[in-house]
């Protein structure tokens, strides 16, 4: 701490205590011109007012408070750069000498580590087994087209337990999906189904965003387009309330297309199917249209690494082509 800001500290650390003295002792002063102990000619609600002064010992217990400040700033650091007199450190050289301890001990712990596995702990030793087993199986590997890869069931089934481990959590065991995950064994895809951009899914990972619409369309509106969606896939909706509904359409149509069968650049799902993401009824897309949907796929580039999502990517083209 530099000069000035020790100086600084002191002043106002030593200023509050000399100004709780001399509030102190300016409120012990009499100032009503009555005698202590004597009428204050008024009261309240039938309570007589007394002119006492502060309790005796209230009053000794702030000058014990006052006396024990001046101690401890005398004994331990308070006081700026001051050590006291007890040569303890400050905030600032005990925090520099646990960093510098800690970094004693973990520089001890690296170099027993060394010494006693060469290699390091176990957990290292198996990473390091691992790579140079499994290693140029995954470069061979990636030097495959994933369509060749697709018809190569030994690489199919390094990829399906890579999946198993990764994927299946939200796209289930069998990659057959669930509500707002969808099944990758059709070949309805939201982003493309090709090697490329199944690959791309995976490196990069998907944000998909459907907005809500309660505020633009409002509940009436809502209903209507939610009948004419419907009737996209063939179901039977009221009339009135389609027709209605495809003339607001036009607003969704940006996304979907006029025909409603999506745009794969967007992510932008096909209406005239019945492959529904987040469920096909009417009041699963009700409430879609009403709320918006928000959809996240993580990307695994730095969990797998390029040559196992070339894997996983061959597992998962293969599970929608026609065998």
């Amino acid at each position: 701490m530099s000069s000035f800001w020790s100086i600084w500290v002191s002043v106002i650390s030593l200023g509050t205590i000399l100004g709780c003295y001399l509030l102190l002792r300016w409120c012990l002063l009499n100032k009503t011109g009555v005698e202590e102990g004597d009428d204050m000619h008024h009261s309240f609600d039938g309570i007589l007012e007394i002119n006492n002064p502060l309790p005796r010992w209230w009053t000794i217990m702030f000058y014990m408070t006052l006396v024990w400040s001046i101690l401890y700033l005398l004994l331990y650091p308070g006081l700026g750069n001051w050590q006291g007199l007890l040569g303890w450190k400050s905030s600032n050289q005990n925090i520099q000498s646990l960093q510098e301890s800690r970094d004693a001990v973990l520089a001890s712990r690296e170099a027993a580590k060394e010494s006693l596995f060469g290699v390091g702990v176990q957990y290292d030793r198996e990473l390091e087994f691992a790579e140079a087993k499994f290693a140029p199986i995954f470069n061979q590997y990636a030097e495959q087209p994933i369509e060749v890869l697709a018809k190569n069931e030994d690489a199919l089934k390094i990829g399906q337990r890579l999946f198993a481990q990764n994927c299946s959590q939200c796209h289930g065991s069998d990659a057959r999906g669930q509500r707002g995950f969808p099944n990758l064994t059709d070949k309805d895809w939201l982003y493309g189904g090709t090697a490329e951009k199944i690959t791309e899914t995976l490196m990069n990972g998907r944000q998909g965003a459907m907005p809500a619409w309660i505020d633009s369309f409002g509940a009436r509106g809502i209903d209507e387009v939610v009948a004419y969606t419907l009737s996209l896939s063939g179901r039977q909706v009221d009339q009135g309330l389609k027709d209605a509904g495809q003339a607001r359409f036009a607003v969704c149509s940006a996304c979907h297309g006029a025909d409603g069968k999506g745009n794969q650049m967007l992510g932008a799902p096909n209406l005239t199917d019945n492959i529904w993401l987040y469920g096909g009824t009417k009041d699963a897309v009700t409430e879609t249209l009403t709320h918006g949907r928000a959809g996240v796929m993580p990307s695994f580039k730095n969990t797998l690494g390029e040559k196992k999502i070339h894997l996983v990517a061959s597992y998962v083209y293969s599970l929608s082509q026609d065998k």
